[in-house]
């Protein structure tokens, strides 16, 4: 008796293991599931729903055609989305890039975004704060002291009724802080990169309308008011900057696009 109620249950447990849901039922889950996915337009998880069908059930064959050929169709319709937002960006980039000259020397890798109102021409005797952009969006701050005496200054705060924005520290003999003399004019020139104006470019852009001041930190300190145009030049850049990193990004997304539709 003992013996028969162990076959009956070994029978039981094959008879269930046979009947549950096939392939091709958990393939169509998944695939309702990327639907459901796409109502809601979150097209990225749609996505990795739909490529993980042909990996984990590829004997679901009505399944898997099916996913394939909506993947395709979803890349297709996000590809030509992707177009348009890259036409779109290109118009703004045009459009901004009238406020700067382009230059691209035999030592730079990349051309340089100059704005309008930052040219030596028009900066190199003057105290100034400085926006440096180039073709692929990278920007930094500079912060440019012309004198009599040296300075001697590693960083920067700019500052308006009781908000501000500090650099982070560039210590003199590094590479980012610069000095020279010629007769008796005085010139220092600190370079905040790598995100080491740590949140200053922010800050001006933001308050292109205020009365904002900075003081140069040194040894002594040094004193200015922003000029308009150069809160404009930083604000100006910043926008730039963003489109052009977009630009970047999005090209990117439709050429991988386009090589997953050429290969599926």
């Amino acid at each position: 008796m003992k013996i028969s109620i162990q076959y009956f249950s070994i029978l039981l447990v094959l008879f269930f293991v046979a009947c549950g849901p096939s392939d091709e039922d958990k393939a169509r889950i998944k695939l309702d599931m990327a639907k459901q996915l796409l109502v809601n337009n979150d097209t990225t998880q749609a996505i990795a729903q739909l490529d993980s069908i042909p990996k984990l059930y590829p004997e679901a064959v009505y399944s898997v055609n099916a996913a394939k050929n909506l993947v395709k169709e979803v890349r297709f319709e996000v590809l030509q989305r992707k177009e348009n937002e890259l036409d779109t960006l290109n118009v703004e980039i045009a459009e901004l890039e009238k406020s700067f000259v382009k230059e691209k020397t035999e030592f730079d890798r990349y051309t340089q975004y100059i704005h309008k109102r930052q040219t030596f021409k028009r900066a190199w005797d003057r105290s100034y704060i400085q926006v440096h952009l180039n073709e692929r969006g990278e920007l930094y701050l500079s912060s440019n002291y012309h004198g009599e005496n040296w300075l001697n200054h590693t960083g920067l705060r700019v500052y308006d009724s009781g908000e501000d924005a500090k650099t982070d520290e560039i210590p003199i003999g590094s590479v980012d802080n610069h000095r020279s003399d010629f007769m008796e004019a005085k010139w220092e020139k600190v370079s905040y990169r790598n995100g080491k104006d740590n949140g200053v470019i922010e800050f001006i852009a933001q308050h292109v309308d205020r009365n904002l001041k900075a003081v140069f930190l040194g040894k002594e300190y040094y004193y200015i008011i922003l000029e308009t145009y150069d809160k404009e030049a930083v604000r100006d850049a910043l926008a730039l900057s963003k489109a052009l990193r977009q630009r970047i990004q999005t090209e990117n997304e439709i050429k991988n696009l386009q090589k997953q539709l050429n290969i599926s």
